[in-house]
């Protein structure tokens, strides 16, 4: 069992990991780019990673709190369904309406590994596997599907 602090030290140390790994990998469009700290460049739409105790987990994150904007930019996923599947080599989950840790409303659309633990050091080369081609293959998504979202 760790302490607060002690936890906090281990998943600061894993995501400083992770962005040494990620640090050499260039964007779709050849860019350097903070990938801990994704910028989609449309407020409200975010790329998260998380790493917990039980799972790792990847996603786009609507945020906007008019819901029907959040609803628009929602549908707006929907339309390119195919294009995120084709990309990513997998089937997501689509949640029109979810609850963060906060209580606030968005919508979500993700991929998760259960079974891993941020604690536990020798289960970080599985969640930087999980993790790595995701957010690559989101950024190659995102290169080609942003304008859709710029208004």
């Amino acid at each position: 069992m760790y302490s607060k602090q002690e936890a906090a030290k281990q998943r600061q140390a894993f995501w400083t990991t992770f962005g040494q790994y990620m640090q050499p990998v260039l964007s779709a469009d050849g860019e350097q780019v903070n990938w801990i700290n994704y910028r989609t460049g449309v407020a409200h739409i975010q790329f998260r990673m998380d790493a917990g105790q039980r799972q790792a987990c990847i996603g786009i994150v609507l945020t906007h709190p008019d819901l029907s904007i959040r609803q628009e930019q929602y549908g707006q996923l929907l339309l390119q369904q195919s294009f995120l599947r084709e990309t990513m080599q997998e089937d997501w989950i689509w949640e029109a309406e979810a609850t963060d840790e906060q209580g606030k409303t968005q919508s979500r659309v993700y991929t998760l590994t259960e079974g891993v633990n941020i604690n536990r050091t020798e289960d970080w080369p599985r969640m930087i596997s999980f993790l790595k081609p995701r957010i690559i293959a989101l950024d190659t998504f995102w290169s080609m599907s942003k304008y859709a979202f710029e208004h």
